[in-house]
């Protein structure tokens, strides 16, 4: 009899689930369940999107690209990141197309770690940081970002989390959870600290499409940062594509080089057919972005006026599509408030100590859907709220 606990590496059986999961695994066996929680679109992806795709496939355009992607999405994305935020690239050594943002994320981390290497993570942020940064044998730092600075990385905070193995910071902003933002200024801050030292930045702004109150700034914008960062984006939240499985990383050419390398023996290429559906997004259907981020501004500033008569604490979100409200005064936990509300109202939310222990006390709350599904969601939310006196 094999003992598999001998054959599974430590490492991996210490990596624990993903904590979003658990509460939609118990709700999808319960009928009448209304979820506030998935962190995808509700929009369908642009029609020219779909039927882009359905031409390539009626053409039999099904085989291998390039491993980085094709050229000519690559030349889009180049023209993307200059149109949209003023950055620039160049579409053959400095991009490279991946299966969604999450593998342009791992193929960052393993290009640029040495064992034992150190990661900063400012949280509360996506749960795969982590676990990415322990397969590729480095050491995750959490950095605790806090509600007062609507969970912002302050220069200071930063500061106190270097040491001489730090190698990389992964910026997570716009943030989910908590749809918290990074502005100019505060960019400016973090640059200060990263010029004087030798520290790459993983720049996730795959919701950066999705910025309220102005408009997106990279890092990657910030003097002398452009060579210290990579930045990773997909076409998963800005063009409701998220089971296309597309994204992308642009950076300096030897790291793109490397991370190319990678993924040229993990996966060879993206999927073909999701790549010529990508081109005809980045060329057509700015005004889909546009139309999306105006109904999510609107859903926005209605989840949170409710949350806030609730009397549960809750700061604007100026990204993204989340609220991060704070549950303290119930006296539950984030783990005992959301599986409470399961049970008793049949609302999904997820618990805040999922993205890292400084979520504890919090609830992330998802608007990415209708009007009518977020009121119905608050209906029963305030009827809990009201057993719990």
């Amino acid at each position: 009899m094999i003992d598999y606990n001998k054959i599974i590496p430590e490492k991996i059986q210490a990596i624990k689930p993903s904590g979003i999961r658990r509460f939609f695994d118990i709700a999808n066996e319960m009928e009448g369940v209304i979820s506030l929680g998935v962190g995808e679109p509700d929009f369908k992806t642009p029609f020219a999107v779909r039927q882009a795709a359905i031409q390539t496939l009626e053409k039999g355009r099904t085989w291998y690209s390039a491993n980085a992607g094709m050229f000519e999405l690559r030349q889009e994305i180049s023209k993307y990141l200059k149109r949209r935020f003023q950055l620039e690239y160049q579409p053959r050594e400095e991009i490279v197309v991946t299966v969604g943002g999450s593998e342009a994320i791992d193929l960052c981390i393993r290009a640029l770690l040495n064992d034992g290497d150190e990661v900063l993570i400012p949280q509360p942020s996506f749960v795969c940081y982590a676990p990415l940064v322990t397969l590729a044998h480095g050491v995750p730092v959490p950095i605790s970002t806090k509600a007062q600075n609507h969970f912002r990385l302050t220069k200071q905070e930063l500061l106190d989390s270097i040491t001489d193995k730090t190698k990389v910071l992964i910026l997570p902003y716009p943030n989910n959870p908590t749809g918290g933002v990074m502005r100019k200024e505060h960019l400016e801050e973090i640059a200060e600290v990263l010029r004087e030292r030798e520290i790459m930045v993983l720049s996730d702004e795959v919701y950066a499409e999705l910025t309220y109150n102005g408009t997106h700034v990279s890092i990657a914008q910030i003097d002398g940062m452009w060579e210290r960062t990579v930045v990773v984006n997909g076409f998963s939240k800005s063009y409701s594509m998220t089971g296309w499985r597309l994204g992308f990383a642009a950076g300096p050419a030897p790291i793109i080089k490397q991370m190319t390398k990678i993924h040229q023996y993990a996966i060879m290429c993206a999927p073909t057919t999701s790549q010529y559906a990508a081109i005809e997004a980045l060329r057509n259907c700015d005004l889909s972005i546009e139309h999306m981020r105006s109904e999510y501004n609107t859903r926005r500033r209605l989840i949170v006026d409710s949350f806030r008569r609730l009397g549960l604490d809750c700061f604007e979100p100026e990204g993204a599509f989340y609220i991060f409200p704070s549950i303290q005064s119930t006296g539950l936990t984030s783990e005992e408030f959301c599986e409470k509300l399961l049970f008793a109202q049949k609302v999904a939310v997820v618990p805040g100590d999922a993205f890292g222990e400084s979520g504890e006390g919090f609830i992330r709350v998802s608007y990415s859907y209708s009007v009518n599904h977020i009121l119905e969601a608050v209906k029963r939310i305030e009827k809990f709220l009201i057993s719990l006196k």
